[in-house]
């Protein structure tokens, strides 16, 4: 378990420890998350072995998420953020500029799985992590897909398609940034993509015809109809507003652009949905996605269902604040080395999908608890749950025994939460989840027929 070599068990029990704590303190300050001098010692061996690198703990992660979506059909979001380490006297080694092209930072590309029936996040699956060259690398034109930063779009595809085999459907779903014609170009076949227009690409047309792009083209349909969609938080205190949008779809030939690469097709059919609000709020910018995506577009239903999936996006964003300053606050931690601080980030990525996992079921997630603890559990997590209960209705946990949303009322009640006023948040889970492990564990080793 997290990317160690086999055999190597005192070093796993280590990193078992480490993901749990970063959980439970909601903290990756190495100080806080060891309690003492040894368990701070013991977390930077930990970071510091041989056997712990990040690729193995994403790859290890990747694995529970991969069983966790067989059978599903699957959202497999990507999204890039930056780790800017500005006001710091001393910042970490080894890292690179930011986005400012100053300040000491480090990216992170995730790819973060969603059910789509449920829209619950099911794990993480994919994550690239590293650092911009001091040195100018010269015009982006000039340069092949290889030797360029975008290609993480590309990588983050295939690892999707890859991990996520056993999945009834994968379909990619990336922002404006995730728009590179070499992206839709080398689509691996197992997966389908839904990508946030950011070119009005030329088209291939009939010889004759007018020029036209990709937007008017679209902008000409016929509309198919109208839906309602739910627009995304932007921040804390945000909750986000309802819209109405109609629905147009196009599926056209679209050129290859002059900075293509030469070894890719001189053209791909595409298909563009596009949602347009309709009597946007006084004050509000109207609602305007243009979808580039793969598949089927031809009706209503099939328009809508990619609106729907490109929706889901939003997860993401959820898993960034809660590794920032919002949440785990990565940007706090006083890792010194850049390799060291790409191992705790992993961590940190599992860690922050794991607390939304569980603010998510506290409303009644019909996803198993197997998400974030093993199923064979369920018997002693039920005595520990029951001593939770109290002596009225609203103090039983009223969900299915075994489900997700069943320990996350355990969890819950563990981090102090009363069953009255308002639902658990992510602090009450977190600390709810390291005094139900540690009671769990004492609970095996006091029972031991009780160990699965």
């Amino acid at each position: 378990m997290y990317g160690l070599a086999k055999g190597d068990i005192r070093t796993a029990a280590r990193g078992a420890q480490l993901f749990d704590q970063i959980v439970a303190t909601g903290s990756l300050v190495l100080r806080r998350l060891g309690k003492t001098r040894a368990g701070e010692m013991a977390a930077h061996r930990f970071l510091s072995s041989p056997y712990v690198t990040p690729l193995g703990i994403i790859e290890a992660l990747g694995e529970g998420t991969a069983q966790r979506c067989a059978g599903r059909r699957v959202v497999a979001a990507q999204d890039t953020t930056e780790i800017n380490f500005s006001g710091r006297s001393q910042p970490p080694t080894g890292l690179g500029p930011g986005g400012n092209g100053r300040t000491a930072a480090y990216f992170i590309h995730p790819v973060v799985a969603v059910d789509v029936e449920s829209e619950a996040v099911l794990g993480l699956v994919h994550a690239q992590i590293w650092t911009r060259a001091a040195a100018p690398v010269g015009d982006r034109h000039g340069r092949q897909i290889e030797d360029k930063e975008s290609r993480r779009w590309i990588v983050g595809a295939e690892a999707a398609g890859e991990v996520l085999r056993e999945a009834t459907e994968v379909v990619v779903v990336s922002d404006r940034e995730g728009d590179i014609y070499g992206g839709f170009a080398r689509r691996p076949d197992s997966v389908h993509l839904v990508v946030r227009a950011r070119h009005d690409r030329a088209l291939e047309i009939k010889p004759g015809t007018a020029d036209e792009t990709f937007f008017e083209a679209v902008g000409r349909q016929g509309a198919l109809g109208a839906i309602d969609v739910q627009v995304a938080p932007r921040g804390p205190g945000d909750k986000g507003r309802g819209a109405k949008v109609e629905l147009r779809s196009t599926r056209v030939q679209v050129k290859r652009p002059a900075s293509g690469a030469r070894g890719e097709p001189p053209q791909l059919e595409l298909g563009l949905v596009e949602a347009r609000e309709l009597d946007p709020p006084p004050g509000a910018k109207p609602l305007l996605w243009r979808l580039v995506t793969t598949l089927p577009i031809a009706s209503f239903d099939e328009a809508a269902d990619v609106v729907r999936l490109y929706r889901l996006r939003w997860r993401i964003e959820e898993v960034f604040r809660t590794l920032k300053r919002h949440g785990l606050k990565l940007e706090d931690t006083q890792i010194e080395g850049a390799e060291r601080l790409f191992s705790l980030t992993a961590l940190a990525l599992g860690a922050a999908v794991r607390i939304i996992q569980l603010v998510d079921a506290r409303d009644g997630s019909p996803r198993p608890m197997s998400d974030v603890l093993d199923q064979a559990l369920v018997k002693p997590a039920a005595v520990i749950g029951r001593s939770c209960e109290g002596a009225t209705q609203r103090q039983k946990n009223p969900h299915p025994e075994g489900s997700l949303a069943w320990l996350a009322w355990i969890v819950a009640r563990h981090g102090g939460w009363n069953c009255y006023y308002k639902p658990p948040g992510p602090k009450t889970m977190a600390i709810g989840w390291q005094t139900f492990a540690a009671t769990l564990a004492g609970f095996l080793l006091a029972t031991p027929d009780a160990n699965p």
